[in-house]
């Protein structure tokens, strides 16, 4: 096994970089992925790995490293992982890997599709919560309209728990993202405070989308004025929103009861 000891490679360079810059990620079309558990989802995703670097100092002695064996791999020291690792608490292994496309046409939908789309959020985290919720709710695509960080941001990575890799995903603009809907014969519902009607009175069963969007500004106007409805979530409180994550999980849960959890 090849093995690296010094921060100062070039290769180890390049992949700081690939951390820290979403210029670098989508240059090289590759990226990071930290943990076990996320490399085995991001494979079973069908991502194709380029490289695993494991530090055998800091993993765990109950690691077996021959469930990677066909893969190029790099033994590093402690001090190359702490300057790769993004996480406070580490696992001792990254995996450099490919990034996909994410297009509209790329989506596999089936003939009844559940689908979320989120606008224009900005917080790495909140997607990557929604992506769990995705993964939970089994969600058949997430779209992302309007996209305003890297979808391969470590961030996102770490906060989906590796769910970034098991729902499809697209980006595209909000008009490109209505328009797919319309010619797919996709009911959506915008979640917005303007001329809206309780969540839970409307039926998901249907081919659906559910649309959020950023809780400063909301969904923007196209959303507002073409969604087959504008739903909203009542509010008992003092306050008129909550967090975006929060929200597209009782959205995705209603659509899923009201589907028999199918």
């Amino acid at each position: 096994m090849k093995q690296i000891t010094s921060a100062q490679n070039p290769f180890i360079k390049s992949l700081v970089l690939l951390q820290e810059k979403a210029k670098a990620r989508k240059q090289s079309g590759t990226f990071l992925i930290e943990g076990i558990r996320e490399i085995e989802l991001a494979i079973k995703g069908n991502y194709e790995i380029e490289t695993i670097l494991i530090c055998f100092e800091v993993i765990d002695k109950s690691f077996n490293p021959s469930i990677f064996q066909s893969l190029n791999t790099i033994e590093i020291s402690k001090e190359v992982y702490q300057k790769l690792a993004y996480r406070d608490t580490t696992e001792g292994i990254i995996a450099v890997a490919k990034t996909k496309s994410h297009q509209l046409l790329d989506l596999q939908l089936p003939e009844n599709p559940l689908i979320l789309v989120m606008e224009s959020i900005e917080k790495p985290g909140n997607i990557g919560a929604m992506l769990r919720t995705c993964d939970a709710a089994k969600v058949d695509a997430v779209i992302i309209a309007n996209p305003k960080t890297d979808l391969y941001n470590p961030n996102m990575i770490r906060s989906s728990v590796g769910c970034l890799f098991t729902t499809q995903i697209a980006t595209a603009s909000t008009e490109e993202t209505i328009a797919f809907l319309q010619q797919n014969n996709i009911n959506f519902y915008s979640a917005t405070l303007q001329n809206s009607t309780p969540y839970h009175t409307q039926n998901f069963t249907k081919p659906t989308a559910l649309v959020v969007g950023t809780e400063a500004t909301g969904l923007t106007e196209p959303w507002r004025e073409k969604a087959t409805q504008n739903i909203i979530i009542p509010m008992q409180g003092e306050i008129d929103s909550m967090n975006v994550s929060v929200a597209a999980a009782i959205l995705l849960f209603e659509a899923k009861r009201q589907r028999d959890f199918k």
